[in-house]
């Protein structure tokens, strides 16, 4: 049982002329082999994306992303001809599977973009590539934790070609407290506001814990609510 804080400003940072970006982990030219992964989870980027800027084509391949949009709007263009805007509510999954390009710009001319973008393994190599996005603002309204990514097929999520892992997010409210899934690995991202997590005292913006065997802890939303990004993988 092992519960690993590691604060906002602990991160990578990588900044461009349009790009603000803050590394969980390993990313680019920012290695450190103490800190590539937690369980199945091998990138979680929070990046804010200029007016105008963006990523333009580039491939992956064996990989399923997910993107979790927070303030402005992504548009996404790919090799099979997808076109997609994801704002916030939305989930974003694209399986890069033997291969596929994609761009990723923000859609706005006069607004940032806030968007976590996270990758996992995929639990089978080479899959035809693909794309979904799906509306979740009705299940985050509900309150607490919601699976929003999955791979054992939870109802509303976006499908994930990994079995052992599932993204559940939360929109809470000021001192709402939720259980945290009990996975062999856990991964706590504070995307925006604050909680208290039993065990570990406080959780600002930006702040992850990393939690391996801990069982279902509870963490609670601060005075102004907070917005939870949590993986479950093995």
């Amino acid at each position: 049982m092992t519960t690993e804080i590691r604060r906002a400003a602990q991160r990578p940072h990588t900044q461009l002329s349009w790009l603000d970006s803050w590394h969980c982990f390993s990313f680019g030219p920012h290695y450190d082999p103490a800190n590539t992964h937690h369980g199945l989870l091998v990138v979680s980027n929070d990046d804010v994306i200029a007016p105008g800027g963006g990523f333009p084509a580039h491939s992956h391949r064996n990989m399923e992303i997910v993107t979790w949009v927070l303030d402005g709007e992504l548009e996404h263009r790919d090799s099979l001809g997808t076109v997609g805007v994801i704002s916030p509510g939305l989930a974003q999954r694209m399986s890069a599977g033997r291969g596929i390009t994609h761009a990723e710009m923000n859609a706005s001319t006069s607004h940032s973009l806030h968007l976590v973008q996270m990758w996992v393994l995929p639990d089978t190599e080479d899959i035809e590539p693909s794309y979904e996005q799906h509306d979740v603002r009705d299940v985050l309204a509900a309150g607490g934790l919601a699976p929003v990514a999955s791979g054992q097929g939870h109802d509303g999520a976006i499908a994930i070609h990994q079995r052992d892992a599932v993204l559940l997010a939360g929109r809470l409210h000021a001192d709402e407290p939720v259980t945290l899934p009990d996975a062999a690995h856990v991964h706590v991202f504070v995307a925006r506001g604050m909680a208290d997590l039993v065990g570990a005292g406080d959780l600002l913006t930006g702040d992850a814990a990393r939690l391996a065997g801990s069982g279902p802890l509870v963490a609670t939303a601060g005075p102004e609510g907070a917005e939870l990004l949590v993986w479950a993988t093995a």
